[in-house]
């Protein structure tokens, strides 16, 4: 297993209290493999892989758990252990493309300075950024290379966000919602490029959107979370196919390709996300499912639903 997090709590601080923003998370990256986070905003997907970054806000407190990567803690290592593991281990493709990019250097002087590590030339370095520029799909990279990001496109942005990442190679590839911002064309490019680059560097890829269309056709397996809490997981066709919790039931029914009638209305889940300062007792779910019953006021531990796919409901409890 290249990425595990284990039993991961983290808080943030506020003049309102503490908002529990992750609560006991479990998540494993296998090697080679892609894995999606899905859910509604501000469920914990992009807390967890700041978490995984140590890229946190400073009002953050981990309150337990454990994230290793190829068997060391990524919570125990220090400062300068943590700037030669970003990089070259892991690397992220942030959500938008259009402010990733220093506006007022130019993409080969960007490209250079990330390689800082590695010792080569800057001719070498330059060399190795036109390659990659290259390989996810930006026309005449050698001229291109010179200029600054307001004159590419969105989509050739984001070509160039994974170029960054990718250049030293790393093990782990974080993508935190990287076609937000493109439309449909150029997102259906940039999962095609981000599968093929998967192969070819042999990493693995944690994908996190809000697109499930995108995490059915890119994924390997998928976790779905809640409210701070990974409420169900499998592989992609047992979750998308054989749904076991109700939020995953309901999150899926919203999708806008699910629909097989023309209507004026989409469908939405009913009731609002909880406060997570004063997370409901129970099945953090329980307010707005419509199968709750008295056993939903204990919280449920993940249950097996079938080899490899767990989910958090009393309902799976058949004995």
């Amino acid at each position: 297993m290249l990425l595990e997090v284990r039993n991961l709590t983290v808080d943030f601080v506020t003049p309102r209290g503490s908002v529990h923003a992750l609560r006991n998370v479990d998540v494993a990256v296998p090697r080679g493999e892609i894995v999606g986070l899905v859910g509604e905003s501000g469920c914990g997907k992009t807390t967890l892989i700041s978490a995984v970054m140590r890229l946190l806000a400073e009002n953050a407190e981990i309150q337990g758990g454990e994230i290793v990567l190829d068997g060391r803690d990524i919570l125990q290592l220090g400062e300068d252990e943590l700037r030669r593991l970003r990089g070259d281990r892991i690397a992220m493709v942030f959500q938008d493309p259009m402010t990733a990019l220093n506006p007022v250097l130019t993409i080969a002087t960007q490209a250079i300075d990330i390689q800082y590590r590695t010792g080569a030339s800057r001719a070498e370095k330059r060399r190795r950024a036109i390659d990659m520029l290259r390989r996810v799909g930006i026309p005449d990279p050698q001229e291109r290379v010179d200029r600054y990001p307001y004159e590419f496109s969105g989509g050739m942005r984001q070509r160039i966000c994974i170029a960054f990442a990718l250049i030293a190679g790393p093990d782990l590839l974080i993508a935190d919602e990287p076609t937000t911002a493109l439309d449909v064309t150029l997102e259906a490019q940039i999962i095609h490029l981000l599968r093929e680059l998967k192969n070819e560097v042999q990493g693995s890829l944690l994908f996190i959107s809000h697109h499930l269309g995108l995490v059915a056709e890119l994924c390997d397996r998928v976790y779905v979370m809640y409210a701070g809490e990974v409420v169900e997981s499998g592989t992609v066709h047992d979750v998308f196919h054989r749904p076991q919790h109700p939020y995953t039931r309901a999150l899926l029914l919203c999708d806008p390709a699910r629909i097989e009638r023309p209507s004026r209305e989409l469908p939405t889940i009913g009731g609002d996300v909880p406060s997570l300062i004063e997370v409901p007792r129970g099945c953090v779910f329980r307010p707005r499912c419509p199968s709750a019953f008295e056993r939903c006021y204990v919280l449920p531990p993940l249950y097996p639903a079938a080899p490899g796919h767990v989910a958090r409901c009393h309902l799976l409890d058949h004995g």
